[in-house]
């Protein structure tokens, strides 16, 4: 699925030059479920929007099914992100004048898929994470967890092949971040999808398959035992 090699993203603050990423190497096949932990400014979401096509790398290679992201124009990096890749974020993300149902077909639209079918697919990845009784909602009906729900319907409606999520249980109670986690991971199970998720919460990181931590912008990975 992807193949990083020597990727290294450098800011300049002032006077400093920072490696936010520093020399990376990495692979993550295709099907993986990786937890990627680390301190803040370690460089966690920088890598997470290297992999989601958000970004290009100051020096190296990022290889998504064989095609270096890097060398793709922006019109083709856009195609990439809304054909391939689904992003779930710490937060929601949903337009607040929209139902549940109308905030999951916006995922859809940019794919050129016709109205009909947006409703039928947004109805079917709602009803998926168990909100089939709630589409016609306005976020300010559902709580936080529910909202969180309609995100993850938005990101897997264009059925992709990856699942990029960047904290997606920080602004939840550890009831509702128990219940997203598993959420999550029976689609990743369902779907068949590779799974890379950035997170703060050990408890989390405990239970991966395979658990990366950034460091410095170096990367470390292993496969635990604990999950």
């Amino acid at each position: 699925m992807y193949e990083l090699s020597g990727v290294t993203k450098r800011y300049t603050r002032g006077k400093d030059t920072v490696n936010a990423l520093d020399g990376i190497d990495l692979t993550i096949p295709d099907g993986d479920r990786l937890v990627i932990q680390g301190p803040t400014g370690g460089g966690k979401s920088t890598l997470l929007q290297m992999l989601g096509a958000l970004d290009r790398p100051t020096a190296g290679r990022i290889s998504l099914d064989g095609t270096d992201l890097a060398s793709l124009s922006e019109t083709r990096l856009t195609r990439v992100r809304s054909e391939n890749i689904g992003f779930v974020f710490q937060s929601f993300n949903l337009i607040p004048t929209l139902t549940a149902q109308e905030n999951v077909e916006t995922a859809l639209v940019p794919l050129g898929v016709k109205s009909k079918e947006r409703r039928e697919r947004a109805a079917e990845a709602l009803a998926s994470v168990g909100l089939g009784e709630r589409l016609a909602h306005l976020p300010s009906e559902m709580s936080g967890g529910q909202q969180q729900r309609v995100a993850i319907a938005r990101a897997l409606v264009k059925r992709p092949k990856v699942l990029l999520a960047d904290e997606p249980t920080g602004n939840l109670d550890e009831s509702m971040r128990d219940e997203i986690m598993d959420v999550l991971e029976r689609m990743w199970q369902e779907l068949g999808l590779t799974y890379i998720m950035v997170t703060h919460d050990s408890s989390i990181a405990r239970k991966a398959p395979r658990l990366a931590t950034i460091r410095k912008g170096r990367i470390t990975v292993k496969e635990n035992a604990q999950a």
